[in-house]
């Protein structure tokens, strides 16, 4: 990362981090706050790159010297990232911070440390990092991640420079995955079932979306000129892949998106679609659809995702919405 390529997505927050390097004006506390996904984390590792990068001549570090590998390998020995212990993070979390801190600095002077979750800090470690805060044993840099500004001590947020981080838009989302090696048809079907960006690369991971999206293009094309094969694919590929009630209601997001596509497609209104590679197939079932027979059938999809949240069979509810489609 680059702080070039973060301010594509965090351009507030990256102008006034690199403006206070720039001026020597880095203030000893940050709290980074925005949702998960949202390059806290990222963003965090790059202030200690600049922080500790010796030759650097502007903001950006020079990632290629001993400090900067070895913050990106996360073996600095001056930069400490602490996370929850279980549920919270505990006093002698931040304790163990201080000692460490104590007696390391054979090469430095400076210190940097990162505390993900920040709000899950107990009262005690809490209280015990506001004395960090307020008397450091050296300069020193505190960043404190979290997605729940609110839940955190108010002493530790009136001592500390708050930094928001925007949730990404859908385009955004979709070029940081895209530069990451995700397929730009992929990449549009992400942004549009979360708005997550961990989640969208979690939901990469072993090709999972890939398959996902290829067994619904299999099961409309099926609902649409092969019924009688559709039960078995629903059996066989779509049951099997879609486990769990989250995973289901991911795959029936991906079935919403292809007829609301199709209903884009009738309308003639095609720069909004979703899936740009198989615009010859949603051409051809527009042709045999109206959008009266979409519109139902972007219902029964709405029925289906409503009745998932209560304690229904998932074969039983699949089975049902097959029908309901075949029938518009």
């Amino acid at each position: 990362m680059t702080w070039d390529q973060l301010n594509k997505t965090q351009h507030k927050v990256v102008q006034i981090l690199t403006n206070s390097i720039n001026n020597d004006r880095l203030t000893h506390a940050y709290v980074f706050e925005g949702s998960r996904g949202t390059g806290k984390m990222e963003v965090a590792l790059q202030l200690g790159k600049s922080y500790f990068c010796k030759v650097r001549t502007t903001a950006e570090p020079c990632n290629e010297c001993a400090d900067c590998k070895r913050i990106l390998s996360r073996n600095h020995p001056d930069v400490h990232i602490i996370e929850p212990d279980g549920q919270s993070i505990k006093k002698q979390q931040v304790e163990l911070l201080r000692t460490e801190f104590s007696y390391r600095g054979m090469e430095s002077k400076q210190k940097f440390y990162i505390i993900k979750h920040a709000e899950k800090m107990t009262p005690s470690a809490a209280n015990s990092l506001l004395k960090f805060l307020e008397e450091p044993e050296a300069p020193t840099i505190a960043v404190l991640l979290t997605e729940h500004l609110h839940q955190m001590l108010n002493t530790i947020i009136s001592r500390s420079q708050i930094l928001s981080f925007s949730p990404l838009s859908n385009k955004e989302m979709e070029m940081v995955l895209v530069k990451e090696g995700v397929s730009p048809a992929i990449g549009k079907v992400l942004t549009e079932i979360t708005s997550n960006l961990e989640d969208a690369r979690q939901l990469c991971q072993e090709d999972w979306i890939v398959q996902a999206r290829s067994v619904v293009l299999q099961l409309t094309e099926e609902i649409y000129s092969r019924p009688q094969q559709m039960f078995f694919t629903l059996q066989d590929k779509w049951l099997t892949h879609f486990k769990g009630k989250d995973e289901l209601g991911l795959g029936i997001d991906l079935l919403l998106l292809w007829y609301r596509d199709l209903l884009y497609t009738q309308l003639g209104e095609t720069d909004d679609l979703i899936f740009t590679d198989q615009l010859e197939r949603l051409n051809n079932q527009a042709l045999y659809s109206s959008q009266e027979k979409i519109s139902r059938q972007m219902s029964a999809i709405f029925d289906a995702k409503r009745h998932l949240s209560s304690n229904v069979n998932p074969q039983l509810l699949m089975e049902r919405l097959m029908l309901r489609l075949q029938e518009g």
